[in-house]
């Protein structure tokens, strides 16, 4: 029987499960986070809008004060919604972060903080700065690595089929070790697919779009070809 192992952060993986339970019925999951966020302390700069390329930055913005009602430039939905529950304006560019900075750099913008993790990419606020438009940063969070629990080491070192969906590259390069399991990987991006590249695992498809409708829509259909 096909197990299903999510690796994000315990409450991002159970929201991902019950998406793709209600698609697919009752599974056989494991959940083991290969990394958990840790708030970190921060202080804005002066800004009139802020950028945001997780939902995990997001979720900071009430404790950095904030103001409802600022213009937050964002990269996906899940991004947004969560910058609307915040008290944000969001402006979604929908796909990637390359794709928010060329909207950005096409609008007329106050002064952008980008409020990130400890570990990103696509050096958002480097590139809007080099190519005219003025950007801060302040890391809210960290990204701290967490051990594999003894249950994803058992399906991994195991003989049954492993779903893995994984939804950034540093996800795909904290990934325990896999052993004798048939792995199959769900990767997010072209990005996060060449991280595994070199793993062992038995198959990988990448996501139509770097967003969670794709990456449920694509697990769901690997899983019911498993």
């Amino acid at each position: 029987m096909t197990i299903l192992l999510l690796t994000r952060p315990e409450e991002a993986s159970r929201s991902f499960l019950a998406a793709v339970e209600a698609e697919v019925g009752k599974v056989r999951a494991v959940i083991s986070p290969v990394m958990e966020i840790v708030p970190l302390e921060a202080h804005l700069p002066k800004f009139d809008e802020v950028i945001l390329t997780s939902a995990n930055g997001a979720k900071q913005v009430g404790r950095l004060g904030v103001p409802a009602g600022t213009v937050a430039w964002c990269v996906g939905k899940r991004t947004a919604d969560e910058a609307k529950a915040a008290g944000l304006e969001p402006i979604s560019a929908g796909r990637d972060a390359e794709a928010l900075i060329d909207l950005i750099l096409n609008s007329d913008t106050g002064r952008l903080c980008h409020i990130r993790g400890t570990h990103a990419r696509g050096q958002v606020a480097t590139n809007l700065t080099v190519s005219g438009k003025p950007c801060s940063e302040v890391i809210a969070y960290d990204q701290r690595a967490c051990a594999p629990s003894d249950d994803a080491l058992i399906a991994l070192s195991g003989t049954e089929p492993v779903l893995l969906p994984l939804f950034s590259p540093r996800s795909a390069m904290l990934i325990p070790a896999i052993t004798s399991a048939p792995v199959h990987v769900i990767a997010m991006s072209a990005n996060v697919a060449a991280e595994v590249a070199d793993l062992g695992v038995d198959t990988v498809r990448t996501a139509i779009r770097p967003d969670f409708d794709s990456m449920l829509a694509a697990t769901c259909r690997r899983w019911n070809e498993l």
